[in-house]
C-alpha cells in the first residue's frame, strides 16, 4: 500500500533527529509506536467485522440454495408411507417359576439368573508378595 524505500526512511529518521533532538527522540518514538499500534488494532477490528459480515452473507446465500434444493428433491421424491407390518407374537421363554407354582398373594415374578457367575482368584506370578516386616 505505502511504498517507503529504506533511503526515504533514513531521511525521515535524520530529519526527526534534527527537529526533535536526541534528548526527546526516544519519548517521541514511544508515542509514535503507541499510535501506530492503535491504528493497526482499529484496522484489524474493521477487517474482522467486514469478514464476519461477508461470512454471514455467504451463509445466508448457501442456506437459500440448500432450502431450494431440498424442496426440489422433496417434490421429485414425495414421501409414501409404507403399510404397517403385522405384529409378530414372540413366544416367551419357559420360566422355571410359573404363575401356577406361586401362591396367589405373590404376583411379581422372581428374577431368573441365566448363568451362574464364576469367581476365580487372580494369579500374578510376577507380583511382589506383601509382608508385614518393615524394611531395615
Amino acid at each position: 500500500m505505502f511504498d517507503i524505500a529504506p533511503s526515504e526512511l533514513l531521511l525521515v529518521a535524520f530529519v526527526a533527529l534534527v527537529v526533535i533532538g536526541p534528548k526527546d527522540l526516544p519519548k517521541a518514538m514511544r508515542v509514535v509506536g503507541y499510535w501506530v499500534g492503535r491504528a493497526r488494532a482499529v484496522g484489524r477490528q474493521f477487517r474482522a467485522g467486514f469478514d464476519e459480515m461477508v461470512r454471514e452473507a455467504e451463509l445466508e446465500e448457501m442456506e437459500k440454495k440448500w432450502k431450494a434444493e431440498n424442496e426440489r428433491i422433496m417434490r421429485e421424491h414425495p414421501f409414501v408411507p409404507s403399510p404397517p407390518a403385522e405384529p409378530v407374537a414372540l413366544a416367551a421363554p419357559e420360566a422355571p417359576n410359573t404363575a401356577a407354582d406361586r401362591p396367589d398373594d405373590q404376583e411379581s415374578p422372581r428374577p431368573v439368573m441365566v448363568e451362574k457367575p464364576v469367581v476365580a482368584p487372580a494369579e500374578h506370578p510376577t507380583a511382589p508378595v506383601a509382608t508385614d516386616k518393615a524394611p531395615s
